[in-house]
């Protein structure tokens, strides 16, 4: 398949999807109750069984099937999943609890199949009733364009890849990966940068510069050489985390401490027009800058940013981990990339983006230049990318 004639903005899910029958299961204990004693069952299992972990899985099946023949007339009972069975071999036993529960309502148990996570898609969660049924939430988000772009984010989106992938060129020495952060409450560029892990880059791999493609690719540069190579270029200083620091020296210059008013004079880099003046209040403490992250947006202007929030990155190769998490540490809003990182690539493969154990969550797109976008681009060419 070619590529794509107007443009794609695909969103990364932050779970790797799954073929619907393949989803995996656990088993549970299960028994045919009484309507009657639905209420009191679920009352105490509850306090002696929850389910905290799968709140995905109805705990009550309504379940309908056909008596034995074919005609026996349709049944309605009720099944009550008990608790969660041992993942250790241990099924037949019921812990002390519910065992005294199912004693004292002479339930009769059995080992049920249950899915063990919560359905991403429709076509997921429609396989998981089959074998018991589950509640299905659509995703849903609080970052404005993850459900859809309009016309004009999506021209703003192309305009700033488009813009990524031509700093990738290196003066005809080969490719390296690059990155620009833009604050897309008012579609301005706040850094750019490129790859600074090595002088030398092989013309004869097109990608061998790529820092998140090839981290230790600094490790075969000449070190005869390297005595010639200042101390800005570094096996760390990958594209994105180039930017992050452009970006801080940025805010050094604009908001110094005491400084009472600034008229940021930077051209829009999309439209080429002037942003409208802005000034400055020093910042006299940290819950200024706090408050700059409490919506999720970009800082209101006039107020000095709080690291990177709000903003968006825009790299040509998805990042590796180290950027990943660099990104996780700086509040970026959205990140978006052309080209996936098949080996060490931490968004489109690992998923790092939904570790709930992060502090901060960020949403990741992949983009597909319209085909009049891309057409001049040499490292489309090079690399025969088929969308």
């Amino acid at each position: 398949m070619g590529l794509k004639k107007k443009g794609e903005i695909l969103h990364i899910p932050d779970k790797i999807p799954l073929k619907p029958n393949e989803q995996p299961t656990i088993d549970v204990f299960a028994s045919v109750i009484e309507p009657k004693l639905t209420n009191t069952l679920v009352k105490k299992l509850s306090k002696i069984a929850p389910m905290e972990n799968y709140r995905h899985i109805k705990r009550v099946w309504k379940k309908k099937y056909v008596g034995e023949g074919g005609g026996g007339g349709d049944n309605f009972p009720l099944i009550l999943i008990l608790c969660i069975a041992a993942e250790n071999g241990g099924n037949e036993l019921l812990p002390d609890d519910v065992a005294e529960l199912v004693n004292a309502h002479q339930l009769s148990p059995f080992i049920a199949k249950v899915h063990k996570y919560a359905a991403i898609s429709r076509e997921e969660w429609i396989e998981q009733c089959k074998l018991w049924p589950t509640s299905y939430h659509p995703p849903t988000y609080n970052i404005e364009g993850i459900t859809g772009f309009s016309e004009k984010d999506s021209k703003s989106v192309f305009q700033f890849m488009k813009m990524a992938l031509e700093m990738t060129e290196v003066g005809g020495a080969g490719v390296v990966n690059a990155a620009v952060i833009v604050d897309p409450s008012i579609k301005q560029v706040i850094a750019t940068a490129n790859d600074q892990t090595c002088r030398a880059i092989s013309a004869s791999t097109v990608d061998a510069g790529v820092s998140c493609l090839y981290p230790w690719n600094w490790t075969e540069q000449d070190t005869a050489a390297a005595g010639n190579i200042d101390c800005s270029w570094h096996p760390l200083r990958h594209a994105a985390l180039v930017a992050i620091e452009q970006a801080s020296s940025r805010d050094k210059k604009l908001y110094p401490a005491g400084l009472e008013g600034f008229e940021d004079q930077s051209i829009d880099q999309v439209d080429g027009t002037m942003p409208k003046r802005q000034k400055v209040d020093s910042v006299k403490d940290e819950k200024v800058l706090k408050a700059a992250c409490s919506n999720g947006g970009s800082s209101e202007r006039g107020e000095r940013p709080y690291l990177c929030t709000g903003y968006d990155i825009f790299v040509a190769w998805e990042p590796c981990t180290m950027c990943a998490m660099a990104l996780v540490h700086q509040r970026i809003r959205r990140i978006f990339y052309a080209f996936p990182n098949p080996n060490c690539g931490a968004l489109g493969s690992y998923r790092l983006l939904g570790e709930k154990s992060l502090n901060h969550h960020y949403a990741v797109f992949r983009v597909l230049l319209p085909k009049e976008e891309s057409s001049d681009s040499k490292i489309v060419t090079n690399f025969k990318i088929q969308y």
